[in-house]
Protein backbone atom coordinates (compact mmCIF):
# COMPACT_ATOMS: atom_id res chain seq x y z
CA UNK A 1 0.00 0.00 0.00
CA UNK A 2 1.67 3.19 -1.22
CA UNK A 3 1.14 6.09 1.15
CA UNK A 4 2.66 9.53 1.51
CA UNK A 5 4.37 10.61 4.72
CA UNK A 6 1.30 12.37 6.09
CA UNK A 7 -0.81 9.26 5.56
CA UNK A 8 1.86 7.09 7.20
CA UNK A 9 1.74 9.35 10.25
CA UNK A 10 -2.04 8.90 10.47
CA UNK A 11 -1.69 5.12 10.14
CA UNK A 12 0.88 4.98 12.94
CA UNK A 13 -1.36 7.11 15.17
CA UNK A 14 -4.15 4.60 14.57
CA UNK A 15 -1.81 1.66 15.29
CA UNK A 16 -0.80 3.33 18.56
CA UNK A 17 -4.49 3.79 19.41
CA UNK A 18 -4.17 7.58 19.50
CA UNK A 19 -7.69 9.00 19.45
CA UNK A 20 -6.90 12.67 20.12
CA UNK A 21 -4.04 15.05 19.38
CA UNK A 22 -3.54 18.72 20.23
CA UNK A 23 -2.05 21.19 17.83
CA UNK A 24 -1.85 24.33 15.72
CA UNK A 25 -1.42 24.26 11.92
CA UNK A 26 1.11 26.03 9.71
CA UNK A 27 2.79 25.85 6.33
CA UNK A 28 5.22 23.03 7.09
CA UNK A 29 2.44 20.71 8.31
CA UNK A 30 -0.37 21.74 5.99
CA UNK A 31 -0.23 18.40 4.19
CA UNK A 32 -0.42 16.51 7.48
CA UNK A 33 -3.43 18.58 8.53
CA UNK A 34 -5.11 17.84 5.22
CA UNK A 35 -4.82 14.11 5.87
CA UNK A 36 -5.78 14.59 9.52
CA UNK A 37 -9.04 16.22 8.45
CA UNK A 38 -9.93 13.02 6.52
CA UNK A 39 -9.12 10.72 9.43
CA UNK A 40 -10.97 9.64 12.56
CA UNK A 41 -8.28 11.08 14.84
CA UNK A 42 -9.76 13.98 16.81
CA UNK A 43 -7.77 17.21 16.72
CA UNK A 44 -8.12 19.86 19.45
CA UNK A 45 -7.17 23.27 18.09
CA UNK A 46 -5.28 25.26 20.72
CA UNK A 47 -4.44 28.95 20.57
CA UNK A 48 -0.71 28.65 21.28
CA UNK A 49 1.73 25.79 20.78
CA UNK A 50 2.80 25.86 24.44
CA UNK A 51 -0.83 25.16 25.24
CA UNK A 52 -0.75 22.15 22.88
CA UNK A 53 2.12 20.50 24.78
CA UNK A 54 0.61 21.24 28.21
CA UNK A 55 -2.74 19.87 27.02
CA UNK A 56 -1.06 16.70 25.75
CA UNK A 57 0.74 16.51 29.11
CA UNK A 58 -2.54 16.79 31.06
CA UNK A 59 -4.10 14.20 28.76
CA UNK A 60 -1.22 11.78 29.37
CA UNK A 61 -1.38 12.15 33.16
CA UNK A 62 -5.16 11.79 33.34
CA UNK A 63 -5.41 8.88 30.89
CA UNK A 64 -2.15 7.00 31.48
CA UNK A 65 -1.54 7.01 27.71
CA UNK A 66 0.98 8.83 25.52
CA UNK A 67 -0.01 12.42 24.81
CA UNK A 68 0.49 13.71 21.25
CA UNK A 69 0.74 17.19 19.78
CA UNK A 70 1.40 18.53 16.28
CA UNK A 71 2.93 21.92 15.42
CA UNK A 72 4.51 23.66 12.48
CA UNK A 73 8.15 24.59 11.96
CA UNK A 74 10.09 27.59 13.25
CA UNK A 75 8.14 29.57 15.86
CA UNK A 76 5.57 26.78 16.11
CA UNK A 77 8.30 24.39 17.16
CA UNK A 78 10.12 26.79 19.48
CA UNK A 79 6.85 27.60 21.25
CA UNK A 80 6.73 23.97 22.42
CA UNK A 81 10.04 24.06 24.31
CA UNK A 82 8.65 25.15 27.69
CA UNK A 83 6.01 22.42 27.60
CA UNK A 84 8.54 19.80 26.53
CA UNK A 85 10.91 20.82 29.33
CA UNK A 86 8.09 20.57 31.88
CA UNK A 87 7.14 17.08 30.65
CA UNK A 88 10.79 16.02 30.69
CA UNK A 89 11.29 17.13 34.30
CA UNK A 90 8.15 15.26 35.38
CA UNK A 91 8.78 12.15 33.20
CA UNK A 92 5.54 12.46 31.20
CA UNK A 93 5.18 10.34 28.02
CA UNK A 94 4.65 12.65 25.03
CA UNK A 95 5.26 12.48 21.30
CA UNK A 96 5.72 15.97 19.89
CA UNK A 97 5.53 16.11 16.07
CA UNK A 98 6.93 19.23 14.45
CA UNK A 99 7.02 20.24 10.83
CA UNK A 100 10.28 21.26 9.19
CA UNK A 101 11.31 23.02 5.98
CA UNK A 102 12.11 20.71 3.01
CA UNK A 103 15.36 18.74 3.43
CA UNK A 104 17.11 20.60 0.61
CA UNK A 105 16.58 23.89 2.50
CA UNK A 106 17.75 22.72 5.91
CA UNK A 107 20.76 24.81 6.94
CA UNK A 108 19.95 27.62 4.49
CA UNK A 109 18.07 29.84 6.97
CA UNK A 110 14.86 29.19 5.07
CA UNK A 111 11.58 30.82 6.10
CA UNK A 112 10.46 29.41 9.46
CA UNK A 113 13.47 27.11 9.73
CA UNK A 114 14.92 26.32 13.14
CA UNK A 115 17.03 23.45 14.47
CA UNK A 116 14.41 22.18 16.88
CA UNK A 117 16.25 18.88 17.30
CA UNK A 118 19.31 20.75 18.56
CA UNK A 119 17.24 23.07 20.72
CA UNK A 120 15.30 20.27 22.45
CA UNK A 121 18.12 17.75 22.83
CA UNK A 122 18.69 18.64 26.53
CA UNK A 123 14.97 18.40 27.41
CA UNK A 124 13.75 15.35 25.52
CA UNK A 125 14.21 11.67 26.22
CA UNK A 126 15.16 11.38 22.55
CA UNK A 127 14.47 13.26 19.33
CA UNK A 128 14.63 12.69 15.59
CA UNK A 129 14.99 14.57 12.32
CA UNK A 130 13.45 12.31 9.66
CA UNK A 131 15.43 12.84 6.45
CA UNK A 132 14.06 9.97 4.32
CA UNK A 133 10.52 8.74 3.83
CA UNK A 134 11.60 5.11 4.31
CA UNK A 135 12.62 5.97 7.92
CA UNK A 136 9.38 7.71 8.91
CA UNK A 137 7.30 4.72 10.03
CA UNK A 138 10.14 3.20 12.06
CA UNK A 139 10.98 6.52 13.72
CA UNK A 140 7.37 7.18 14.70
CA UNK A 141 7.01 3.68 16.18
CA UNK A 142 10.27 4.11 18.09
CA UNK A 143 9.10 7.49 19.38
CA UNK A 144 5.98 6.00 20.99
CA UNK A 145 7.95 3.07 22.39
CA UNK A 146 10.60 5.32 23.93
CA UNK A 147 8.07 7.79 25.30
CA UNK A 148 6.15 5.21 27.34
CA UNK A 149 8.81 2.65 28.30
CA UNK A 150 11.37 2.69 31.11
CA UNK A 151 11.38 6.12 32.69
CA UNK A 152 8.79 7.88 30.48
CA UNK A 153 9.43 11.20 28.80
CA UNK A 154 8.83 13.41 25.77
CA UNK A 155 10.15 12.42 22.34
CA UNK A 156 10.21 14.89 19.45
CA UNK A 157 9.91 13.90 15.77
CA UNK A 158 10.80 16.61 13.24
CA UNK A 159 9.31 15.90 9.78
CA UNK A 160 10.45 17.98 6.77
CA UNK A 161 7.71 18.99 4.35
CA UNK A 162 9.07 16.93 1.47
CA UNK A 163 9.20 13.80 3.65
CA UNK A 164 5.54 14.36 4.54
CA UNK A 165 4.74 14.54 0.81
CA UNK A 166 6.93 11.66 -0.44
CA UNK A 167 5.44 8.19 -0.88
CA UNK A 168 6.50 4.81 0.46
CA UNK A 169 5.23 1.22 0.48
CA UNK A 170 3.54 0.98 3.86
CA UNK A 171 3.00 -2.29 5.74
CA UNK A 172 2.11 -2.57 9.43
CA UNK A 173 5.24 -2.87 11.56
CA UNK A 174 5.83 -5.33 14.37
CA UNK A 175 6.45 -4.03 17.88
CA UNK A 176 9.71 -2.13 18.27
CA UNK A 177 12.68 -3.75 19.97
CA UNK A 178 15.74 -1.52 20.32
CA UNK A 179 18.82 -3.58 21.09
CA UNK A 180 20.66 -0.62 22.65
CA UNK A 181 17.75 0.33 24.90
CA UNK A 182 16.74 -2.17 27.56
CA UNK A 183 15.22 -0.67 30.72
CA UNK A 184 15.51 -2.87 33.80
CA UNK A 185 12.03 -3.79 34.99
CA UNK A 186 12.81 -6.77 37.22
CA UNK A 187 14.49 -5.88 40.56
CA UNK A 188 17.34 -7.87 42.08
CA UNK A 189 15.78 -10.31 44.58
CA UNK A 190 18.88 -10.32 46.83
CA UNK A 191 18.51 -6.56 47.21
CA UNK A 192 14.81 -6.93 48.01
CA UNK A 193 15.55 -9.38 50.79
CA UNK A 194 17.95 -6.86 52.28
CA UNK A 195 15.11 -4.32 52.30
CA UNK A 196 12.82 -6.75 54.12
CA UNK A 197 15.53 -7.34 56.72
CA UNK A 198 15.82 -3.59 57.32
CA UNK A 199 12.04 -3.25 57.62
CA UNK A 200 11.93 -6.00 60.23
CA UNK A 201 14.64 -4.27 62.26
CA UNK A 202 13.35 -0.69 61.91
CA UNK A 203 11.59 1.07 64.77
CA UNK A 204 10.91 4.39 63.03
CA UNK A 205 10.41 3.65 59.31
CA UNK A 206 8.68 5.78 56.68
CA UNK A 207 7.89 5.32 52.99
CA UNK A 208 8.65 8.23 50.66
CA UNK A 209 6.83 7.84 47.33
CA UNK A 210 7.04 10.01 44.23
CA UNK A 211 5.61 10.47 40.77
CA UNK A 212 7.25 7.25 39.58
CA UNK A 213 4.69 5.27 41.59
CA UNK A 214 1.86 6.93 39.66
CA UNK A 215 3.60 6.60 36.29
CA UNK A 216 4.14 2.87 36.82
CA UNK A 217 0.50 2.46 37.93
CA UNK A 218 1.72 1.12 41.28
CA UNK A 219 -0.58 3.02 43.67
CA UNK A 220 -2.48 -0.12 44.64
CA UNK A 221 0.74 -2.02 45.28
CA UNK A 222 2.11 0.86 47.37
CA UNK A 223 -1.03 0.97 49.51
CA UNK A 224 -0.98 -2.79 50.04
CA UNK A 225 2.72 -2.75 50.98
CA UNK A 226 2.34 0.16 53.43
CA UNK A 227 -0.65 -1.42 55.17
CA UNK A 228 1.00 -4.83 55.29
CA UNK A 229 4.13 -3.40 56.91
CA UNK A 230 2.33 -0.66 58.86
CA UNK A 231 4.79 1.99 57.65
CA UNK A 232 3.60 5.63 57.44
CA UNK A 233 3.72 7.21 53.98
CA UNK A 234 4.70 10.64 52.69
CA UNK A 235 4.95 11.71 49.06
CA UNK A 236 6.50 14.41 46.97
CA UNK A 237 4.30 16.96 45.19
CA UNK A 238 4.33 14.72 42.10
CA UNK A 239 3.38 11.70 44.19
CA UNK A 240 0.14 13.12 45.62
CA UNK A 241 -2.60 10.55 45.07
CA UNK A 242 -0.18 7.62 44.97
CA UNK A 243 -1.33 6.80 48.53
CA UNK A 244 -4.81 7.63 49.86
CA UNK A 245 -4.86 10.99 51.63
CA UNK A 246 -7.58 9.69 53.94
CA UNK A 247 -5.57 6.68 55.19
CA UNK A 248 -4.44 6.71 58.84
CA UNK A 249 -0.86 6.01 57.67
CA UNK A 250 -0.80 9.19 55.56
CA UNK A 251 1.72 11.81 56.70
CA UNK A 252 1.01 14.48 54.12
CA UNK A 253 3.40 15.94 51.58
CA UNK A 254 7.11 16.25 52.31
CA UNK A 255 9.39 19.18 51.50
CA UNK A 256 9.59 22.96 51.43
CA UNK A 257 5.83 23.33 51.97
CA UNK A 258 5.23 19.87 53.37
CA UNK A 259 3.38 19.09 56.58
CA UNK A 260 5.12 19.45 59.93
CA UNK A 261 4.73 15.76 60.72
CA UNK A 262 6.09 14.59 57.33
CA UNK A 263 9.18 16.77 57.60
CA UNK A 264 9.79 15.85 61.23
CA UNK A 265 9.44 12.16 60.38
CA UNK A 266 12.15 12.59 57.77
CA UNK A 267 14.49 14.06 60.36
CA UNK A 268 13.85 11.33 62.96
CA UNK A 269 13.21 8.13 60.97
CA UNK A 270 15.69 5.25 61.09
CA UNK A 271 14.61 3.80 57.70
CA UNK A 272 13.34 5.54 54.57
CA UNK A 273 12.01 3.36 51.75
CA UNK A 274 12.03 5.72 48.75
CA UNK A 275 10.07 4.67 45.67
CA UNK A 276 9.95 6.48 42.32
CA UNK A 277 11.52 9.71 43.59
CA UNK A 278 14.49 11.83 42.54
CA UNK A 279 15.21 13.72 45.79
CA UNK A 280 14.99 17.19 44.25
CA UNK A 281 16.04 20.22 46.27
CA UNK A 282 12.48 21.24 47.19
CA UNK A 283 12.16 17.90 49.00
CA UNK A 284 15.56 17.54 50.63
CA UNK A 285 16.45 21.05 51.76
CA UNK A 286 19.99 20.87 53.12
CA UNK A 287 21.10 17.53 51.70
CA UNK A 288 23.60 16.51 54.39
CA UNK A 289 20.87 16.93 57.02
CA UNK A 290 18.22 15.01 55.06
CA UNK A 291 17.17 11.76 56.79
CA UNK A 292 20.51 11.91 58.60
CA UNK A 293 19.57 9.17 61.09
CA UNK A 294 18.14 6.81 58.48
CA UNK A 295 19.21 4.01 56.23
CA UNK A 296 17.81 4.86 52.80
CA UNK A 297 16.44 2.44 50.22
CA UNK A 298 15.99 3.93 46.75
CA UNK A 299 13.82 2.13 44.17
CA UNK A 300 13.70 3.59 40.66
CA UNK A 301 13.63 2.38 37.07
CA UNK A 302 16.20 5.02 36.10
CA UNK A 303 19.64 4.04 37.43
CA UNK A 304 20.96 7.56 36.85
CA UNK A 305 18.55 8.91 39.50
CA UNK A 306 19.94 6.68 42.23
CA UNK A 307 22.65 8.34 44.35
CA UNK A 308 22.40 11.42 42.13
CA UNK A 309 21.42 13.73 44.99
CA UNK A 310 21.35 11.61 48.15
CA UNK A 311 23.59 8.68 49.21
CA UNK A 312 21.61 5.48 49.70
CA UNK A 313 22.10 2.26 51.63
CA UNK A 314 20.33 -0.13 49.25
CA UNK A 315 19.88 0.86 45.59
CA UNK A 316 17.28 -1.08 43.58
CA UNK A 317 16.82 -0.58 39.85
CA UNK A 318 13.43 -1.77 38.70
CA UNK A 319 9.84 -0.93 37.86
CA UNK A 320 7.99 0.41 40.92
CA UNK A 321 4.92 -1.78 40.40
CA UNK A 322 6.89 -5.01 39.97
CA UNK A 323 9.24 -4.16 42.83
CA UNK A 324 6.42 -3.40 45.27
CA UNK A 325 4.67 -6.64 44.30
CA UNK A 326 7.88 -8.57 45.02
CA UNK A 327 8.43 -6.77 48.32
CA UNK A 328 4.88 -7.46 49.48
CA UNK A 329 5.32 -11.14 48.67
CA UNK A 330 8.44 -11.27 50.86
CA UNK A 331 6.83 -9.67 53.89
CA UNK A 332 6.11 -12.28 56.54
CA UNK A 333 2.42 -13.03 56.84
CA UNK A 334 2.18 -11.73 60.38
CA UNK A 335 -0.66 -9.80 61.94
CA UNK A 336 -0.39 -6.12 60.84
CA UNK A 337 -1.58 -5.18 64.32
CA UNK A 338 1.57 -6.83 65.69
CA UNK A 339 3.71 -4.48 63.58
CA UNK A 340 1.54 -1.56 64.65
CA UNK A 341 2.01 -2.41 68.34
CA UNK A 342 5.75 -2.75 67.80
CA UNK A 343 5.91 0.79 66.34
CA UNK A 344 3.32 2.33 68.62
CA UNK A 345 5.81 4.77 70.16
CA UNK A 346 6.72 6.02 66.67
CA UNK A 347 3.07 6.26 65.64
CA UNK A 348 2.25 8.13 68.87
CA UNK A 349 5.04 10.61 68.15
CA UNK A 350 3.64 11.18 64.65
CA UNK A 351 0.17 11.75 66.08
CA UNK A 352 1.61 14.31 68.50
CA UNK A 353 3.31 16.18 65.66
CA UNK A 354 0.05 16.08 63.70
CA UNK A 355 -2.09 17.39 66.56
CA UNK A 356 0.29 20.10 67.78
CA UNK A 357 1.28 21.47 64.36
CA UNK A 358 -1.53 20.78 61.89
CA UNK A 359 -2.00 22.69 58.66
CA UNK A 360 -3.88 25.77 59.84
CA UNK A 361 -5.09 29.24 58.90
CA UNK A 362 -7.45 31.77 60.46
CA UNK A 363 -10.51 32.66 58.39
CA UNK A 364 -11.41 36.30 59.05
CA UNK A 365 -13.65 38.84 57.33
CA UNK A 366 -11.73 38.47 54.09
CA UNK A 367 -11.54 35.32 51.99
CA UNK A 368 -8.55 33.15 52.81
CA UNK A 369 -7.27 31.11 49.83
CA UNK A 370 -7.02 27.96 51.97
CA UNK A 371 -10.73 28.29 52.74
CA UNK A 372 -11.56 28.31 49.01
CA UNK A 373 -9.59 25.09 48.43
CA UNK A 374 -11.16 23.43 51.49
CA UNK A 375 -14.64 24.30 50.25
CA UNK A 376 -13.73 23.03 46.79
CA UNK A 377 -12.67 19.72 48.34
CA UNK A 378 -15.88 19.45 50.37
CA UNK A 379 -18.16 20.23 47.45
CA UNK A 380 -16.42 17.84 45.06
CA UNK A 381 -15.98 15.14 47.73
CA UNK A 382 -12.37 14.78 46.59
CA UNK A 383 -13.44 13.30 43.23
CA UNK A 384 -12.38 16.14 40.90
CA UNK A 385 -9.26 16.15 38.78
CA UNK A 386 -7.29 19.15 40.03
CA UNK A 387 -4.76 20.88 37.82
CA UNK A 388 -2.80 23.87 39.05
CA UNK A 389 -0.75 26.75 37.88
CA UNK A 390 2.49 27.36 39.81
CA UNK A 391 3.12 29.29 43.00
CA UNK A 392 1.02 29.76 46.11
CA UNK A 393 -2.10 28.42 44.38
CA UNK A 394 -0.24 25.18 43.64
CA UNK A 395 0.88 24.70 47.24
CA UNK A 396 -2.53 25.48 48.77
CA UNK A 397 -4.13 22.98 46.39
CA UNK A 398 -1.54 20.37 47.40
CA UNK A 399 -2.07 21.04 51.11
CA UNK A 400 -5.83 21.46 51.42
CA UNK A 401 -7.28 19.24 48.68
CA UNK A 402 -6.87 15.61 49.76
CA UNK A 403 -6.16 13.07 47.03
CA UNK A 404 -7.20 9.45 47.39
CA UNK A 405 -6.56 8.42 43.78
CA UNK A 406 -3.64 8.70 41.34
CA UNK A 407 -4.00 10.91 38.30
CA UNK A 408 -6.22 13.41 40.12
CA UNK A 409 -3.50 15.98 40.87
CA UNK A 410 -1.85 17.36 37.74
CA UNK A 411 0.83 20.01 38.15
CA UNK A 412 4.15 21.16 36.72
CA UNK A 413 6.40 19.90 39.50
CA UNK A 414 10.01 19.95 38.35
CA UNK A 415 9.98 22.92 35.99
CA UNK A 416 7.36 24.90 37.92
CA UNK A 417 5.78 26.29 34.78
CA UNK A 418 3.30 29.14 35.14
CA UNK A 419 0.53 28.84 32.56
CA UNK A 420 0.43 25.04 32.86
CA UNK A 421 -2.89 24.54 34.61
CA UNK A 422 -5.51 25.70 32.10
CA UNK A 423 -4.23 23.82 29.03
CA UNK A 424 -3.47 20.79 31.24
CA UNK A 425 -7.08 20.91 32.45
CA UNK A 426 -8.24 20.94 28.83
CA UNK A 427 -6.15 17.84 28.12
CA UNK A 428 -7.43 16.10 31.25
CA UNK A 429 -11.03 16.93 30.33
CA UNK A 430 -10.56 15.44 26.86
CA UNK A 431 -9.12 12.29 28.47
CA UNK A 432 -11.88 12.09 31.09
CA UNK A 433 -15.03 13.69 29.61
CA UNK A 434 -17.25 12.46 32.45
CA UNK A 435 -15.10 13.86 35.26
CA UNK A 436 -15.07 17.30 36.84
CA UNK A 437 -11.79 19.07 36.04
CA UNK A 438 -10.76 22.17 37.98
CA UNK A 439 -7.71 24.39 37.49
CA UNK A 440 -6.66 26.10 40.74
CA UNK A 441 -4.87 29.24 39.57
CA UNK A 442 -3.38 32.53 40.63
CA UNK A 443 -4.26 35.84 39.03
CA UNK A 444 -0.71 36.10 37.67
CA UNK A 445 -0.19 32.60 36.30
CA UNK A 446 -3.64 32.26 34.70
CA UNK A 447 -2.75 35.12 32.36
CA UNK A 448 0.21 33.17 30.94
CA UNK A 449 -2.08 30.98 28.80
CA UNK A 450 -5.50 32.56 29.24
CA UNK A 451 -6.03 32.35 25.47
CA UNK A 452 -6.79 28.65 25.90
CA UNK A 453 -10.23 29.59 27.24
CA UNK A 454 -11.11 29.89 23.57
CA UNK A 455 -10.00 26.28 23.09
CA UNK A 456 -12.20 25.12 25.97
CA UNK A 457 -15.23 27.02 24.64
CA UNK A 458 -14.78 25.96 21.01
CA UNK A 459 -14.28 22.32 22.00
CA UNK A 460 -17.19 22.37 24.49
CA UNK A 461 -14.94 21.31 27.37
CA UNK A 462 -16.53 22.35 30.71
CA UNK A 463 -13.30 23.00 32.59
CA UNK A 464 -13.52 25.17 35.70
CA UNK A 465 -10.92 27.75 36.72
CA UNK A 466 -10.72 28.80 40.38
CA UNK A 467 -8.59 31.96 40.61
CA UNK A 468 -7.12 32.79 44.02
CA UNK A 469 -6.81 36.49 43.23
CA UNK A 470 -4.46 38.28 45.65
CA UNK A 471 -3.21 40.97 43.29
CA UNK A 472 0.37 39.72 43.45
CA UNK A 473 2.77 37.19 42.03
CA UNK A 474 2.13 35.58 45.37
CA UNK A 475 5.01 33.19 45.93
CA UNK A 476 7.65 35.69 44.83
CA UNK A 477 5.98 38.32 47.03
CA UNK A 478 6.11 35.88 49.97
CA UNK A 479 9.86 35.46 49.54
CA UNK A 480 10.24 39.24 49.26
CA UNK A 481 8.31 39.66 52.53
CA UNK A 482 10.30 37.05 54.43
CA UNK A 483 13.81 37.50 53.02
CA UNK A 484 13.96 40.89 51.24
CA UNK A 485 12.51 43.26 53.87
CA UNK A 486 9.13 43.52 52.11
CA UNK A 487 10.55 45.17 49.01
CA UNK A 488 7.85 44.03 46.60
CA UNK A 489 9.87 44.58 43.45
CA UNK A 490 7.73 44.02 40.34
CA UNK A 491 5.32 41.56 42.00
CA UNK A 492 2.18 43.72 42.20
CA UNK A 493 -0.53 42.59 39.77
CA UNK A 494 -3.09 45.22 40.75
CA UNK A 495 -3.63 46.16 37.12
CA UNK A 496 -5.36 43.00 35.94
CA UNK A 497 -8.33 42.27 33.71
CA UNK A 498 -11.83 41.85 35.04
CA UNK A 499 -11.84 38.06 34.96
CA UNK A 500 -15.65 37.86 34.93
CA UNK A 501 -15.86 40.06 31.83
CA UNK A 502 -12.92 38.22 30.29
CA UNK A 503 -14.70 34.88 30.74
CA UNK A 504 -17.80 36.31 29.12
CA UNK A 505 -15.76 37.72 26.24
CA UNK A 506 -14.53 34.18 25.51
CA UNK A 507 -18.08 32.82 25.68
CA UNK A 508 -17.53 31.20 29.08
CA UNK A 509 -19.22 31.89 32.42
CA UNK A 510 -17.66 34.37 34.85
CA UNK A 511 -18.37 34.49 38.59
CA UNK A 512 -16.83 36.40 41.49
CA UNK A 513 -16.69 36.20 45.30
CA UNK A 514 -15.38 39.02 47.47
CA UNK A 515 -16.73 37.94 50.89
CA UNK A 516 -16.29 34.62 52.77
CA UNK A 517 -20.02 33.92 52.73
CA UNK A 518 -20.00 34.10 48.91
CA UNK A 519 -17.38 31.37 48.46
CA UNK A 520 -19.62 28.32 48.73
CA UNK A 521 -22.48 29.70 46.57
CA UNK A 522 -20.05 30.74 43.82
CA UNK A 523 -18.30 27.38 43.87
CA UNK A 524 -21.62 25.51 43.86
CA UNK A 525 -22.90 27.48 40.89
CA UNK A 526 -19.65 27.37 38.96
CA UNK A 527 -19.13 23.64 39.40
CA UNK A 528 -22.67 22.84 38.27
CA UNK A 529 -22.69 24.86 35.03
CA UNK A 530 -22.06 22.57 32.01
CA UNK A 531 -19.76 25.14 30.37
CA UNK A 532 -16.23 26.50 30.91
CA UNK A 533 -16.28 28.73 33.99
CA UNK A 534 -13.88 31.24 35.53
CA UNK A 535 -14.47 31.85 39.26
CA UNK A 536 -12.61 34.88 40.62
CA UNK A 537 -12.06 34.76 44.40
CA UNK A 538 -10.66 38.01 45.78
CA UNK A 539 -8.50 36.71 48.65
CA UNK A 540 -6.25 38.13 51.35
CA UNK A 541 -3.44 39.93 49.58
CA UNK A 542 -0.55 38.98 51.87
CA UNK A 543 -1.49 35.46 52.95
CA UNK A 544 1.53 33.13 53.01
CA UNK A 545 2.00 29.41 52.45
CA UNK A 546 3.07 27.65 55.65
CA UNK A 547 4.92 25.57 56.69
CA UNK A 548 7.89 26.88 54.73
CA UNK A 549 11.48 25.67 54.78
CA UNK A 550 13.88 28.50 53.85
CA UNK A 551 16.17 27.68 50.94
CA UNK A 552 19.21 25.72 52.05
CA UNK A 553 17.87 24.90 55.53
CA UNK A 554 17.17 21.37 56.82
CA UNK A 555 13.53 20.46 56.21
CA UNK A 556 12.99 20.01 59.94
CA UNK A 557 13.59 23.77 60.40
CA UNK A 558 10.28 25.20 59.23
CA UNK A 559 8.71 28.62 59.38
CA UNK A 560 5.24 28.08 60.84
CA UNK A 561 2.06 30.17 60.98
Amino acid sequence: MKLNGSQILIEVLKEEKVSTIFGFPGGAVIGIYDELAKSEVEHVLVRHEQGAVHAADGYARASGRVGVCLVTSGPGATNTVTGIASAFMDSIPLVVISGQVPTNLIGNDAFQEVDIVGITRPCTKHNYLVQHINDLQRVLKEAFYLARSGRPGPVLVDIPKDVANDTFDFTPMEDINLKSYNPTYQPNMWQLQKVINLIEQAERPIIFAGGGVILSKASGELTEFARKTQIPVTTSLMGLGAFPGSDPLWLGMIGMHGTYRANMCTGHCDLMVSIGVRFDDRVTGKTDAFAAQAKIVHIDIDPTSIRKNIPVTIPIVGDCKITLERLSSLVKKSDPNHLKRRRQKWLDQIEEWKSTRPLAYKQENIIKPQYVVEKLYQLTKGQAIITTEVGQNQMWAAQYYHFDQPGHFITSGGLGCMGFGLPAAIGAQVACPDKLVVDVAGDGSIQMNIQEMATAVQSCLPVKVVILNNGYLGMVRQWQELFYEKRYACTSMDYAPDFVKLAEAYGAVGLRATQPEEVEPVLSEGLSVPKPVIMDFVVAKEENVYPMVPAGAPITEMLLV
